[in-house]
């Protein structure tokens, strides 16, 4: 006799491709599925590469301060006809380098600086995109779950209002209840089935807005830990969540860097009314023939001088252009405020009353429970009728349901609570992941 032994893995191993009959041996969490997302959300792929192009901003923004270089040449054929003298047809050609430096171009610096700016803005757009892909992933997850769970519990209720009817039809058959009772479970029992019907749809809709994002259909998802219990904001003060929101919000650092922007704007536009000098170097070779000599150097080094005078009220126009535009922004900027300070109250508020739900919810889950019970000793004894049961299982599967629902949207107010003062990140992510259960 031959004894196997196999170490855990290998078990597992085996056990896995024993069950693959019977569904999948592993749940994908929601930290895989927002690290997958981040590589294949088009949405995220899309600022991605925005934020690569404004990273260039820098770098055009400096061109303005450094030397231009450039060559040129030409070659012409010409046909000179003298009176009293012969024709004569000859090409010249010629060709030059010219180096032209800028010495003083007010214009040019601020340039520079927007370049700067730009950039910055960029990496916050991105760091914006990377907020909402969490938010987004975070709410399909629990969208998901949330469709299970509903699923589940009217599955049960079915299960339950078909026994119910059952019962009915049993008893009606042998004159202990009316055909009321039995047409009652009848109707519980259809109104049940409706449920599975339209839960099953939600589960299919929710699941593919979950593969949108991801680019595939995911597996069976982590579920919450059984009795797993939802920490508080920290700090438990809204005032301190919205001083952070005004301060450090996303979109308010979006916002003060466009009015950064515009200012710049505004000076640059006011830089144009100023003389610019630039150093100017050239140097060419070229033949003349018509001169009759062979070929011809040339060489030159000086500063080059430009006074704008008048250029038909353009320039006054861009004044006056870019100075609302200045306004407009800090207006944008106070609004931004504001909406952070607003979205980080209804936040915590979100999180805060959804704890209290939570809790509420998880009470009323148990008192249905003893209420199922209690209704179906009534029943078998005589005391309680066939709707009274069905009622209790309906507030059972009820209850369940809007406990669910309340631990996601609980959730989920606590990543938007950290999106509204700029702080979420993917430790967020994982420290909700380490609530579910183990893939």
């Amino acid at each position: 006799m031959h004894v196997i032994r196999m170490n855990k893995r290998k078990r597992a191993l085996v056990l896995c491709l024993v069950g693959l009959v019977s569904g999948p041996c592993w749940s994908e969490d929601l930290l895989g599925i927002y690290r997958e997302a981040l590589g294949s959300d088009a949405q995220f792929s899309a600022a991605r590469s925005r934020a690569e192009a404004g990273r260039e901003f820098a770098v055009q923004g400096r061109a303005g301060l450094l030397p231009n270089i450039g060559a040129s040449g030409d070659t012409t054929f010409n046909n000179v006809d003298v009176e009293g003298q012969s024709s004569r047809n000859f090409n010249s050609n010629a060709w030059g380098v010219q180096l032209t430096q800028p010495l003083y171009r007010r214009q040019n610096v601020v340039e520079s600086r927007q370049g700067t700016l730009r950039s910055q803005r960029a990496e916050i757009e991105l760091a914006l995109a990377r907020q909402d892909l969490i938010l987004r992933v975070s709410d399909a997850y629990f969208r998901v779950l949330n469709a299970q769970d509903a699923l589940q519990a009217v599955t049960t209720l079915r299960t339950a209002s078909a026994e119910q009817l059952e019962i009915a039809r049993t008893s009606f058959e042998v004159g202990t209840v009316t055909i009321t009772d039995v047409h009652e479970a009848q109707s519980r029992f259809d109104l049940a089935s409706a449920q599975v019907i339209n839960a099953e749809s939600a589960l299919v809709v929710n699941k593919q807005s979950l593969a949108q994002i991801i680019g595939r259909e995911a597996d069976t998802l982590a579920r919450l830990r059984p009795g797993v219990q939802l920490d508080a904001p920290s700090p438990d003060n809204p005032l301190d969540w919205a001083s952070a929101a005004e301060s450090g919000g996303i979109g308010v650092q979006l916002s003060q860097l466009t009015r950064d922007i515009a200012a710049q704007e505004v000076e640059r536009a006011r830089a144009g009314h100023l003389p610019t000098l630039d150093l100017v170097a050239r140097y060419g070779q070229g033949n003349r023939q018509s001169l009759g000599s062979g070929r011809v150097d040339s060489g030159a080094v000086g500063v080059q001088l430009n006074v704008p005078f008048y250029t038909g009220g353009a320039l006054s126009s861009r004044d006056r252009e870019t100075a609302a535009l200045k306004m407009s922004a800090e207006a944008d900027l106070d609004r931004a405020r504001r909406d952070a300070v607003l979205a980080a109250r209804e936040a915590f508020t979100g999180v805060t009353s959804g704890m209290a739900q939570v809790k509420a919810l998880e009470a009323a889950e148990i008192s249905s429970n003893s209420a199922l019970e209690a209704t179906r000793v009534g029943f078998e004894v005589g005391l309680r009728i066939n709707i009274d049961v069905l009622n209790a299982l309906t507030q059972l599967a009820d209850t369940q349901r809007e406990l669910a629902r309340s631990r996601y949207e609980t959730l989920q107010a606590q990543l938007r609570l950290k999106a509204a003062a700029g702080t979420l990140d993917e430790a967020d992510v994982a420290a909700i992941n380490a609530l579910l259960e183990n893939p």
